[in-house]
């Protein structure tokens, strides 16, 4: 990515504090402590999910944890838990590793109406996504500490599969299960670093649609799904 401008805002810059740019001798500093680092960075990848799991009672959001070759019979499950009978997902290439296509024809059988995101159908989409029961999307990267979900959004995952549904599934293979943001920024700096195409945007959600601004009383679903349930998958 190109810095635009760049010598220009440093030339303003130095001259409104009155002195001539430093290009040597500047050190980062050392600090004694490194919380950002520090926080959960001893725990096993199996210690993470507990976090994640606990995190997810304060969060308001359905945890399970399942095995690869379980995933749909949970899936399937949680979709009937929420009544779905229309339902829009990202197009991922997991879907078809992860049994979700299969299961996914399998809804379409049983006349179950089911959108998978294509950037061919433009606004239809969106308009499929906003009456939806039910949206499933992979999560990328997922903050253990937080109980959040991080979406790479590009042509195949639009943002409105997490967001316009009445539900939303996340599906989190415990690989991409990390301490907090810190870990999660840094492995989205190393991939820009390195080329990978790391899309323009990048959705952190933790949970269901919460907003506490009116009186400080807590709503549920007020600019986003009612409920969330996390399927964390060995």
């Amino acid at each position: 990515m190109a810095i635009q401008n760049r010598e220009a805002f440093l030339e303003n810059l130095v001259q409104n504090l009155g002195r001539g740019r430093r290009t040597e001798g500047v050190e980062r500093p050392n600090w004694s402590v490194s919380p950002q680092w520090d926080v959960y960075r001893d725990l096993s990848q199996d210690e993470l999910v507990d976090v994640l799991e606990q995190q997810c009672k304060v969060i308001h959001t359905d945890f399970k944890r399942t095995s690869k070759e379980e995933l749909p019979v949970i899936l399937s499950e949680t979709i009937e838990g929420y009544s779905g009978k229309s339902i829009v997902t990202s197009n991922d290439v997991r879907n078809e590793s992860y049994g979700v296509t299969r299961l996914l024809e399998t809804f379409k059988q049983d006349d179950k109406e089911v959108h998978v995101w294509d950037p061919n159908f433009g606004d239809e989409n969106r308009v499929f996504a906003e009456r939806a029961d039910v949206g499933i999307t992979f999560s990328d990267i997922t903050l253990a500490e937080s109980g959040t979900v991080t979406l790479f959004n590009n042509t195949g995952n639009g943002r409105s599969i997490s967001l316009l549904p009445k539900t939303y599934i996340a599906i989190i293979p415990k690989s991409t299960i990390v301490p907090r943001m810190t870990q999660a920024a840094k492995q989205i700096h190393e991939a820009n670093q390195e080329g990978s195409d790391i899309p323009s945007c990048v959705s952190f959600i933790t949970g269901p649609s919460n907003s506490a601004d009116i009186e400080m009383k807590l709503i549920v679903g007020v600019h986003g799904p009612i409920k969330v349930t996390y399927i964390v998958v060995e």
